[in-house]
């Protein structure tokens, strides 16, 4: 076995408005970070158009790579448009797909951005354009490098447009841990949603998860995990309403790479959400996630 993880330089190079929402220096910093500890990184391909339509809807997908978005839907992407927004989505989702590859090949495979799971067929959604999660998804399963993959999306955001993308699938399953009274307004059903009660701490919030967990192979017969590990559950996050402590998202993360361990199934894993004005606060808490990774597979 063997870890690798994939970045893009253009991750922080998009132009946003003064005090916009997203952190987006996080992944810079994120970056250095694991470089300065001497992580395995790769430079991450882009996704072609071809993969990207897969899930997505043709028109959208032409309109969105020409800049050609309505108003609204810019809006409701919540980014402005330029080149380099189509330059860093096409990445962070090659990103995503060479992490599964990787982990199908290697047993593990991360990413330093990715996790836009809000993204629906036609459109864009809460910062997230094109959905990586079930694009990967799909070119594994299109490669017949496996037959069965389950998203497990722990951010604290329901994901709305993986639940949509994959609804009346067998091969693409989703499993959601999510606050109830939290964006999206409308969820869509996954396979298995779990919403929990604003406030949850961590005993409550790992319990029910080593249940979902324990569910969802009992139900269904996955041969690879992608994971979606947002720390925005943790007590601190402006976006959150969640009370993990620092140890609660460790723990977390340790659960799920355990449980893909204990059934021999490769995983992919990207960080995800968290919203901070002080973003230099989310690099301990994304750090977990590829710490406990390198406990297992480096």
């Amino acid at each position: 076995m063997s870890l690798q993880i994939f970045y893009h330089p253009f991750y922080s190079a998009l132009a946003l408005p003064e005090r916009h929402r997203f952190p987006l220096a996080k992944y810079q910093g994120l970056f250095e970070r694991l470089t300065s500890e001497g992580y395995p990184l790769v430079r991450a391909p882009a996704a072609s158009t071809a993969q990207i339509c897969r899930i997505h809807d043709k028109d959208y997908v032409a309109a969105a790579l020409a800049g050609q978005l309505d108003a609204r839907a810019i809006r409701q992407l919540g980014f402005p448009w330029s080149p380099m927004l189509i330059e860093r989505t096409r990445h962070s989702v090659g990103a995503t797909i060479a992490a599964s590859h990787h982990a199908l090949a290697q047993g593990c495979g991360l990413q330093i951005s990715g996790g836009y799971h809000h993204a629906h067929h036609d459109h864009g959604s809460g910062f997230c354009l094109f959905n990586d999660l079930v694009i990967a998804a799909q070119s594994c399963l299109d490669e017949g490098r496996c037959e069965q993959v389950l998203i497990i999306d722990l951010d604290v955001h329901q994901g709305d447009g993986s639940a949509a993308l994959c609804t009346g699938r067998r091969d693409i399953i989703t499993l959601s841990l999510h606050g109830e009274h939290n964006f999206p307004r409308h969820k869509p059903a996954s396979h298995m949603d779990f919403p929990l009660p604003s406030g949850m701490e961590d005993d409550a919030y790992l319990t029910t998860l080593a249940e979902a967990l324990n569910l969802a192979l009992r139900l269904y017969a996955p041969d690879l995990i992608l994971y979606q590990a947002g720390v925005d559950v943790h007590h601190a996050d402006e976006l959150g309403y969640l009370a993990l402590s620092d140890e609660g998202v460790r723990q977390r993360d340790a659960m799920v790479f355990n449980c893909a361990r204990q059934h021999g199934l490769p995983i992919a894993a990207v960080p995800g959400g968290g919203y901070r004005r002080d973003w230099q606060q989310l690099i301990p808490l994304h750090m977990s996630l590829f710490e406990e990774a390198k406990k297992r597979y480096g």
